[in-house]
């Protein structure tokens, strides 16, 4: 994967819990998803297509979650209802959109969102395409963004970001 998709996702995310949430995110070093690893407890799923194709996810812990969903929408939300999964859905769309705006010279667009709901679920992504985990810490506890993504013509962004490894 091309690291120039990595650091819109991390400013992207630092932006909308900033603004909306009044939440600073850090992050922690990325890796590499290995195949075995579940994803948390939440799940907020969109894909990707144009000249980046792929999925971005957004991953929480059931209790992160529900922080989240509080803050977000002013009020608590059961995790089954449609509310939990509207605000869910909503905090990944625009994170994507956020950082999907930062593809300089990309065409690209972003699916509706999916809202996966269960402990230690498993989202599969696309064989060919390396998936990069980077972890958040926010007050209202963890958050894994997943990143699986690639640019159909095999160019590099001009995206202004730095190596995976870099901290935002």
């Amino acid at each position: 994967m091309d690291p120039n998709y990595i650091k819109p996702f991390i400013a992207s995310i630092q932006n909308v819990f900033s603004t909306m949430m009044q939440l600073e995110v850090q992050t922690l070093a990325p890796f590499l998803r290995q195949d075995n690893n579940p994803d948390l407890d939440v799940s907020g799923v969109i894909g990707m297509s144009g000249d980046v194709t792929g999925s971005v996810v957004l991953s929480f812990p059931q209790g992160t979650a529900e922080n989240l969903v509080a803050l977000f929408s002013g009020q608590k939300a059961d995790m089954g209802s449609p509310e939990f999964a509207d605000a869910i859905g909503e905090l990944v769309n625009m994170v994507a959109g956020g950082a999907k705006a930062m593809f300089k010279n990309r065409k690209c667009s972003i699916s509706t969102p999916s809202v996966i709901v269960g402990r230690n679920h498993r989202i599969a992504q696309q064989s060919d395409v390396p998936c990069i985990v980077i972890p958040c810490s926010t007050n209202c506890g963890a958050v894994h963004i997943l990143i699986a993504i690639k640019s159909v013509d095999g160019q590099a962004t001009n995206a202004g970001a730095t190596p995976v490894a870099a901290k935002a």
